[in-house]
């Protein structure tokens, strides 16, 4: 068993050239279901490893970037093999992805560590201005097309979708910046004995888990994409809306970031937590925007970003709260018991519109 995350993405990339061959139906897509699973919390194991090599924030730098790429390629590849209906899949994923951090993610952090540890402390230094990126990214990429003129509806004209793509890599590139250079001691957690819970690992050690990690992506990417007709049948078959397959590719991508956010959290090192949950939602938007609008250019694809009136409201609201949340450096359990009462309502109202 000590050798599972190395033999968990050895078999997805094994289960995945099959599935080439063979579609995943029955007993044979159950396998691949867990092939999946076990993948992504290897995925887990490995960027862990990574960064405790690396440091803080740089570790964290290096899950979001990995998770991002995973969803941003889920979303151009299915929309290469979809039709029209995949115009809005971009937008249902990137809104839920920032739902399910900001509120189910850092709802279950702050929840798990609070009842760990009673109160928990991180700076807000670092997590005000990132979460106030996060507003602006959001707002501007999938509230403000409902409201613009040059195009009837929430969609958006060649210039206002390049616009958004542009401002989303710029602002994202500037936290970045930010995150790991010019005030990298915004992001490192406050309490001096948070980070020294184990020895780093050797280099050698390291390599190898960028090379499992690479591996492990690979196969979640992979497998995602061949079960992705099962999921979209599983949500017809009970009569879903479309936009819940945006959130079932959000929950999937995003799984490895939660598993390690709440460990974290559950270490007491709720800094770490918190720049994992912001650091991922700002990757969402500021590379999946961007990729998605050179796709939709290149290939002729129908892109729309803009949100309906429900999901405004339910952003706004994760807004304010997020906002009372991050102010003022300490968290207990009410504050991740609100959050998640706010992700159980995103998930009711996409099933109950």
């Amino acid at each position: 068993m000590k050798h599972w995350s190395t033999i968990a993405p050895l078999l997805a990339i094994v289960l995945l050239g099959l599935a080439a061959a063979f579609p995943p139906n029955g007993v044979f897509g159950l396998v691949c279901g867990l092939a999946l699973v076990g993948a992504v919390l290897a995925a887990v194991h490995h960027a862990e490893v990574v960064a405790h090599k690396v440091g803080e924030p740089m570790g964290t730098l290096i899950l979001a970037l990995a998770v991002t790429v995973i969803e941003t390629s889920l979303i151009v590849s299915m929309m290469l093999t979809g039709g029209p209906e995949t115009s809005v899949l971009a937008r249902d994923t990137v809104y839920a992805a920032v739902m399910i951090i900001a509120n189910g993610v850092i709802g279950l952090t702050i929840l798990f560590g609070g009842l760990r540890h009673r109160e928990q402390s991180f700076r807000v230094e670092g997590a005000g201005p990132a979460f106030a990126a996060l507003v602006t990214l959001t707002s501007l990429a999938l509230v403000l097309p409902g409201f613009t003129t040059s195009v009837p509806g929430p969609g958006s004209t060649i210039a206002q979708l390049d616009f958004a793509g542009l401002e989303s890599l710029v602002l994202w590139g500037v936290f970045v910046f930010v995150q790991t250079v010019r005030h990298r001691d915004y992001f490192l957690s406050p309490d001096p004995d948070d980070d020294g819970h184990l020895p780093p690992p050797s280099a050698q050690a390291a390599w190898i888990s960028v090379g499992l990690l690479l591996v492990a992506l690979v196969g979640v990417v992979g497998l995602a994409k061949v079960l992705s007709p099962t999921i979209e049948a599983a949500v017809k078959s009970v009569g879903a809306p479309d936009s819940v397959i945006g959130i079932a590719i959000a929950i999937v991508v995003l799984l490895p970031e939660t598993v390690a956010a709440v460990r974290a959290a559950q270490a007491n090192r709720l800094q770490t937590s918190m720049n994992l949950a912001l650091g991922s939602a700002l990757a969402t938007i500021g590379l999946t925007i961007p990729a998605v609008v050179v796709a939709a250019q290149l290939f002729h694809l129908p892109l729309v970003l803009g949100l309906a009136g429900k999901e405004m409201v339910l952003l706004g609201i994760t807004f304010v709260v997020g906002a009372i949340t991050l102010g003022t450096g300490r968290t207990s359990i009410m504050q991740g018991a609100v959050h998640l009462v706010l992700f159980a309502a995103f998930l009711f109202l996409s099933f109950v519109p």
